[in-house]
């Protein structure tokens, strides 16, 4: 992959999209492009923190594993997003797990190098602050999410958040693009395989979900936005 091809990506990408293209250069210049086969994993938990990934094709899984072994879902990534968030301002190790799930294409941003240019090019880093300002709300709100509201609207605002992070509109509903299972989804919001099951099946009754014929979730996001009004 040509530094052209690294550069248009990258400007996609919410990190840097108000950069100029004189200002992406010297950060094109340290990007490098890695293949990944489905199953492996691009780093473990606790493995030492020292690049930042941006998905040029395919799907990772970010999950942490608890003391007992027991996995919760973070996030399932797709072509666009970054991985670790906070990894460009963060120094130890990595947070979570990151699992290929379909053979991805990945530019890898080597953290040293990269806050080097931020030394160099301060008005860089003020841009990119705004943007995981962005990111800040939308960790404050899942919080508050889990504190205020009960595993019944957890399980509605996973899947309106679904829809935009890993959605795609068709006419009524939102498709998402990602397989879940009922597991997956419960480990996300950390409630049981069970309460899934019977919470998917009320909103399935309402009309407000459904699945296709290759399994994909199918949502009806203004009828969920009004379940928890």
């Amino acid at each position: 992959m040509n530094a052209s091809i690294i550069k248009k990506h990258l400007q996609a990408v919410s990190l840097f999209k108000g950069l100029s293209t004189d200002e992406m250069d010297p950060i094109v210049g340290i990007a490098r492009i890695r293949t990944y086969q489905a199953e492996a994993f691009v780093f473990m938990q606790e493995e030492p923190l020292d690049r930042v990934f941006f998905i040029y094709s395919g799907k990772i899984k970010i999950h942490k594993s608890d003391l007992s072994g027991k996995e919760q879902i973070v996030s399932i990534l797709e072509a666009g997003d970054m991985f670790p968030h906070a990894g460009f301002f963060r120094n130890g190790n990595f947070p979570a797990h990151a699992e290929v799930l379909e053979t991805a294409e990945l530019i890898v941003i080597p953290v040293q190098k990269f806050e080097n240019i931020l030394l160099e090019y301060p008005e860089i880093c003020i841009k990119m602050f705004r943007v995981l300002g962005e990111k800040i709300v939308d960790l404050q709100s899942r919080l508050e999410e889990k504190m205020l509201r009960n595993t019944y609207e957890q399980i509605v605002m996973l899947l309106l958040r679904l829809t935009q992070s890993n959605g795609v509109k068709i006419k009524e509903h939102y498709r998402l693009t990602s397989h879940f299972t009922n597991q997956e989804l419960a480990n996300m919001i950390g409630t049981t395989r069970e309460t899934m099951n019977r919470t998917l099946n009320q909103l399935r009754k309402k009309g407000m979900i459904q699945r296709d014929e290759a399994g994909y979730f199918l949502i009806n996001r203004d009828k969920l936005e009004r379940e928890i009004l």
